[in-house]
C-alpha cells in the first residue's frame, strides 16, 4: 500500500474524531489493521548476518539486515551497545536492506531492534542480540598529573600506549577523551606527538575550579585493528593563582597571588652563555635538597665553569635542570647581576618562602633575558607560550585542523559545567 493511502486513512480518522468525539483508536489502520494492534514477530520476514549461538561477531564486518522475499519491507533498525551508544547505519530507500556504516565496538553486547511492515501495512518487530569479539590490539591511555591540587597553569596530559598518527585515528581518540571544569571554560587538546596529548584552557584555569578528565574509549576502533581500552578518570582541584615574574634585566622577581603582589625578591639569573630561558613555565615539582653538578648539563668537570654544589629549596621549572633555588654563594649579586648557569638564584630565606608558597602548576615567567624562548613541549610545560589560535590547530577535531571536522566536533572539546 502506498504512503498516500496510509496518510489519507490517518487524516480520515482525525476528522472522524473531531466530528463525532469518538476516539481515534476506533479507526482502522491500512487494510483494516487496528492502529493499536501489537506488532507481529518479524523473524520470518528478515535475515540477519550476525552470529548465532555463542559465537561472537567479527569486528571487521558490517552488520546487515535484509528483508526476505518480497512480502514486506524494513521500516527502521536501531543497534545499541551495552554503554547505550547507537551504531550508525543506512536503510535502503525501498526498505529492502539496512547496513551499519560505523565500526562495531569491541567486547560488548549489542541489541538490534528491527521494525518491519508487510504488504498490507501491518507492523512487525524483531529484537536480536549478539556480542562482539575482543580486540587483539588495545590502546591504553593514562591521564596526568596525579590527582590533587595544582596551580592555574597545570595542563592535563594523556599518554598513549601505542602511537596514533592517522587523522581519523586521532579524531577517534580525541572524541573519547573529555575534560570538564566547574566553572566551565573553553579548552582544547593538542597532539604533542603520536603518543602524547596536552589539554589546556584558553586562559589559565579559574581559581578554585574542579577539573575532571574522562575517557570513553573502551572498545572504540581507533585505526585498523587498534581498539581503545578502559581509561581511569582523573580529578584535579585548582588552587590560588600564583604567578612569579622574573625580570632578568632588573634582577627582581615579583610574586602575585590572585593578582595582588605578595613579595618582591632580589634574584640572579643566567649569565651570558647560560642565559635563563624567556617565557612562561609551570612549576613541575619541589625538592628540598638537590646535588647540582655541571657534568649533568654538559659542562666538563675541572673546567672554569664546572660546579658541584648542594642546593636547597629547589623548585623545578624545566626537565633539563632549571630551578628557582637558594644560592647563598652569590648573595652579593642578587638584585644586581646575572651570574648563574641558568637557574634563578636567591637568598636561602627567600628561597624557603618561595618553596613553601608555590605548588606544581603555578606559573613562573621570565622576561628580558637574552636566553632562548621556552620550548613549548620538550622541556617541561611550556604550553602557555603557544598562542590560542595555534593551539587550536593541534586538535584533530576543530574546524580547519582536520579535514572531517565539524562545528559539532569543536563543541565536544569545550568543557561544560559538571
Amino acid at each position: 500500500m502506498s504512503h498516500t493511502i496510509r496518510l489519507h486513512t490517518a487524516i480520515s480518522c482525525t476528522l472522524l474524531a473531531a466530528v463525532t468525539g469518538a476516539s481515534a483508536t476506533a479507526c482502522g489502520g491500512p487494510e483494516g489493521h487496528p492502529l493499536s494492534a501489537e506488532p507481529y514477530d518479524a523473524a520470518q520476514q528478515i535475515e540477519f548476518n550476525g552470529p548465532s549461538g555463542s559465537r561472537k561477531a567479527p569486528l571487521n564486518k558490517p552488520l546487515e539486515v535484509t528483508a526476505k522475499g518480497g512480502d514486506g519491507r524494513i521500516t527502521d533498525v536501531t543497534a545499541v551497545d551495552a554503554a547505550g551508544h547507537y551504531l550508525a547505519g543506512e536503510l535502503a530507500a525501498d526498505g529492502s536492506r539496512w547496513r551499519s556504516t560505523a565500526p562495531l565496538v569491541a567486547a560488548t553486547r549489542y541489541t538490534v531492534r528491527v521494525a518491519t511492515e508487510d504488504d498490507s501495512g501491518a507492523p512487525g518487530v524483531r529484537t536480536l542480540t549478539f556480542e562482539t569479539e575482543a580486540a587483539k590490539r588495545v590502546l591504553n591511555v593514562r591521564f596526568g598529573p596525579e590527582a590533587g591540587t595544582y596551580g592555574v597553569g597545570q595542563p592535563i596530559t594523556a599518554e598513549l600506549s601505542s602511537p596514533v598518527s592517522s587523522k581519523t585515528g586521532r579524531a577517534a581518540v580525541e572524541r573519547s577523551l573529555k575534560v570538564r571544569s566547574t566553572p566551565a571554560v573553553e579548552g582544547s587538546w593538542y597532539w604533542v606527538d603520536d603518543k602524547k596529548l596536552h589539554y589546556r584552557p584558553k586562559e589559565f584555569w579559574p581559581t578554585g575550579a574542579s577539573v575532571t578528565a574522562t575517557g570513553k574509549l573502551a572498545g572504540v576502533r581507533i585505526d585498523g585493528g587498534l581498539y581503545g581500552g578502559p581509561v581511569k578518570p582523573l580529578s584535579l582541584t585548582i588552587g590560588d593563582r600564583i604567578e612569579a615574574i622574573t625580570d632578568a634585566a632588573s634582577h627582581r622577581m615579583t610574586v602575585k597571588r590572585n593578582g595582588e603582589v605578595i613579595n618582591t625578591i632580589p634574584v640572579t639569573t643566567g649569565k651570558p652563555g647560560f642565559s635563563t630561558r624567556n617565557g612562561i613555565k609551570v612549576v613541575l615539582g619541589k625538592e628540598y635538597y638537590v646535588r647540582m653538578r655541571s657534568t649533568t648539563v654538559g659542562i666538563a668537570a675541572g673546567s672554569s665553569e664546572s660546579y658541584d654544589l648542594p642546593v636547597y629549596y629547589a623548585t623545578r621549572v624545566t626537565w633539563s635542570g632549571e630551578y628557582v633555588h637558594a644560592a647563598p654563594w652569590s648573595v652579593g649579586s642578587h638584585g644586581a647581576a646575572n651570574v648563574s648557569h641558568g637557574c634563578t638564584g636567591m637568598s636561602t630565606s627567600n628561597a624557603a618562602w618561595f618553596f613553601k608558597t608555590v605548588r606544581p602548576g603555578d606559573v613562573v615567567t621570565v622576561v628580558n633575558s637574552s636566553g632562548n624562548p621556552m620550548d613549548p613541549f620538550g622541556n617541561g610545560f611550556g604550553d602557555w607560550n603557544v598562542s590560542w589560535d595555534k593551539w587550536r590547530t593541534g586538535s584533530a577535531l576543530l574546524t580547519g585542523s582536520h579535514p572531517h571536522a565539524t562545528p559539532a566536533d569543536a563543541a565536544r572539546i569545550r568543557p561544560a559545567a559538571l
